[in-house]
């Protein structure tokens, strides 16, 4: 049987003193080489890991360790972490270190929290099966020939697979909750501005949130209360307080509750996820909840919206890479405009082209009124709408995915096909709202299903409390 599958767990050993921190880090240490064919960690941090939990052990024992102390964390390959490397999965980055720490990893070193290494992803956080990196795809650890999800898919087999504790991803169109349902763990989007985006090498600003994957719903709460808050590095962070979310998951009163008849009825929909989510609902009302359906005319315009005005930001983010000040210079070049060109054409894999192509385009002159300005009045529709659901109803509950996940090359020769893995996932990204996947049985094959929750904005310690009582022993009786 696999130890310390929770933070509850690690504290409870360490106030018995049957562990120490380092035993902690060696064990993941052990895991992570065991399972090394996964391919979830980029790099894993041997060295300054252990020389953390030493420090840790020091304070342990003097009494003045942080909450978060013995807690093992593997941090997206998107976000930055002093003296440490961060290449994003993409060529284009290659040796560049940071130089700084980002905010949110920060905050949770500064609770004695330890950062183990950073995980595999999808280049730049583009694609929806961690197949897009440059080092390789991460194989998922319950049927190695099928996709993890992504872009967090390395974050996501991480906790699957009992490699750290928990872990860091970003979502900015379901990069979080997709991977979260094909691997069997939990994943948060949380609101937007909830977490400062400070050192998070960005695809699309206005999109882009770290998230959270854990076994649990605690320990989710307790690395998102630890993260959360304002940030004066992050002009866009919310200065709204942040609640004590690991200490308000009691849920005990009534909800009225919304499902989306196009998604829980869609054609799309692989059968057992249908019947598996149509459970729930009839489960909720059967305990005495306020079950309604509901039509949601704009789900044929999220997905189109989402693609048009994220591929838009991310052709102006990336042209910062451009050889000159850091990461992949073309050793090919014979002057400056063919050093510009060769090192992005070399530096950039396939599906990020493909991204700022469409994203120059849409933002052309000729184009922009059609399609970007479009897409910015119809994302206002989208998000007054889900809103205003979410004032009259509590909680959306809907699948997180269209099927379980899916083989390896499956989907690599179509684009679209692979997009429309996001079709369940964008609504809340697009609204800004906070969203939740959390384990809902499996199909035949074995293969996990994912029920995804959303909650009004800031409404987070009410989504932990709703996806604490779904997740308990009681309700799945």
């Amino acid at each position: 049987m696999e130890k310390f599958r929770s933070f509850d767990e690690i504290r409870k050993s360490l106030e018995k003193k049957e562990t120490d921190c380092k035993a902690i880090v060696k064990y993941y240490l052990s895991n992570i080489e065991t399972k090394a064919q996964l391919n979830a960690f980029v790099e894993v941090y041997s060295q300054s890991a252990l020389e953390q939990a030493a420090a840790i052990d020091e304070k342990l024992a003097s009494g003045k360790a942080g909450k978060l102390a013995g807690m093992v964390i593997g941090i997206k390959d998107v976000l930055c972490y002093n003296e440490h490397e961060a290449n994003a999965s993409s060529k284009i980055l290659e040796g560049f270190e940071s130089q700084f720490t980002g905010t949110a990893v920060q905050r949770l070193i500064d609770q004695d929290a330890i950062i183990i290494g950073r995980l595999n992803c999808d280049e730049f956080g583009m694609g929806s099966s961690n197949e897009n990196s440059v080092h390789g795809k991460v194989l998922n650890a319950i049927d190695e020939s099928r996709v993890p999800g992504g872009s967090s898919g390395g974050s996501a087999v991480a906790v699957q697979a009992n490699l750290c504790t928990v872990s860091l991803g970003t979502d900015t169109g379901g990069s979080v909750r997709q991977p979260a349902a094909f691997t069997g763990v939990i994943g948060l989007k949380p609101t937007y501005s909830r977490i400062s985006r400070y050192g998070l090498i960005a695809y699309a600003s206005s999109f882009d949130t770290i998230g959270v994957f854990s076994n649990n719903i605690t320990d989710n709460a307790l690395v998102l209360e630890t993260m959360a808050g304002p940030d004066d590095f992050d002009s866009t962070s919310s200065r709204k307080p942040v609640p004590s979310y690991s200490k308000l998951l009691h849920f005990d009163k009534p909800a009225k509750i919304a499902y989306l008849k196009e998604t829980v009825y869609s054609e799309a929909l692989q059968p057992e996820i249908k019947a598996n989510t149509l459970n729930v609902l009839e489960k909720l009302k059967e305990e005495g909840h306020v079950v309604e359906e509901i039509n949601f005319p704009l789900l044929d315009y999220v997905l189109p919206t989402y693609y048009i005005l994220t591929t838009a930001e991310a052709s102006s983010n990336l042209s910062r890479f451009d050889g000159v000040k850091y990461g992949y210079r073309t050793p090919n070049a014979h002057n400056l405009e063919s050093m510009y060109k060769l090192t992005r054409s070399e530096g950039f894999g396939d599906e990020v082209k493909r991204r700022i192509m469409l994203g120059t385009f849409v933002l052309s002159a000729s184009y922009y009124d059609a399609y970007f300005t479009k897409a910015q009045k119809v994302r206002r529709l989208i998000k007054d709408f889900t809103e205003d659901l979410l004032t009259k109803y509590d909680y959306i509950v809907l699948p997180t995915t269209p099927s379980t996940a899916f083989k390896f090359g499956e989907h690599s020769n179509d684009p679209v096909a692979m997009y429309l893995e996001d079709m369940f996932t964008v609504q809340a990204s697009v609204s800004g709202v906070p969203s939740i996947s959390i384990p809902n049985g499996k199909d035949n094959n074995g293969l996990p299903i994912g029920l995804q929750i959303m909650a009004n904005s800031f409404k987070e310690a009410e989504l932990y409390a709703f996806a604490n009582y779904l997740t308990a022993a009681a309700f799945n009786k």
